[in-house]
């Protein structure tokens, strides 16, 4: 997000009388300390249970108490002073994704935000999931580390919304729900980068095995899934089959 783009956002919050989404703060939608203490890192995250065959999941904490505000006030409140730091623990996740494939620093990354149905994004007036992975896109290139959007992913018609439903019913929802254009695949096509699916929250792990199974039927293959928080329902002991 540009420079001005980020400072308009900012006072729009100002003048419309928010308060932090971390301690209720009046003022900036993220006061300075609840900034500075965001995790600075990232780590692996598996579901429990994690669907087979589903790539390391990585998010930089849990989501609670402030990274869960941020994300619903991003998400469902249109706060989009959220942007720049969802983005920047995105892009934490997004990096710890790489090295610890062994990717070299240095090495491009391609990140593929897992689409909003349409209908969610009209209701919301914006879409998220996308304004989050431009922006960490933007703070791994000032890091010094080559890193696009490639908006690959479309889902079909017929997803409900996942809210409420159990785990089994998240997959059963999602299966097939995702393609990735041939038009897509074509621009991908000669870049050789790493491929990191990004989305805000990994909870069953059904969205992002879904979006990981769209891309390599297209042939495109998957390094990993990088999120802001993981829910606490799972084991890291506990591995995919």
């Amino acid at each position: 997000m540009p420079l001005g783009s980020a400072l308009l956002d900012a006072g729009a919050d100002l003048l419309l009388g928010s308060a932090c989404v971390g301690c209720g703060l009046p003022g900036r939608v993220l006061c300075a300390e609840c900034r500075l203490a965001l995790p600075g890192g990232a780590h692996v995250a598996w579901p429990t249970p994690s669907p087979p065959g589903m790539v390391p999941p990585f998010a930089t904490g849990a989501y609670e108490a402030t990274l869960r505000a941020m994300v619903v006030g991003h998400k469902e409140r249109r706060l989009l002073g959220l942007t720049r730091p969802l983005g920047g623990l995105l892009a934490t996740a997004v990096a710890a994704a790489a090295e610890s494939s062994g990717a070299a620093p240095t090495a491009p990354v391609v990140l593929v935000p897992v689409p909003s149905r349409p209908a969610a994004v009209r209701a919301r007036g914006h879409d998220p999931t996308l304004a989050t992975t431009r922006r960490a896109a933007r703070v791994l290139r000032a890091a010094g580390r080559p890193a696009v959007v490639g908006r690959l992913l479309r889902t079909r018609p017929g997803v409900a919304d996942q809210a409420g439903l159990d785990a089994g019913q998240r997959h059963a929802n999602l299966a097939g729900s995702m393609a990735s254009p041939a038009g897509a695949v074509r621009r991908l096509a000669g870049l050789r980068a790493h491929v990191v699916v990004c989305d805000d929250v990994i909870t069953t792990g059904a969205t992002a095995r879904e979006a990981q199974r769209a891309l390599e039927a297209a042939g495109i293959p998957v390094l990993a899934v990088a999120a802001v928080a993981a829910t606490r329902r799972r084991d890291r002991s506990v591995r995919p089959l």
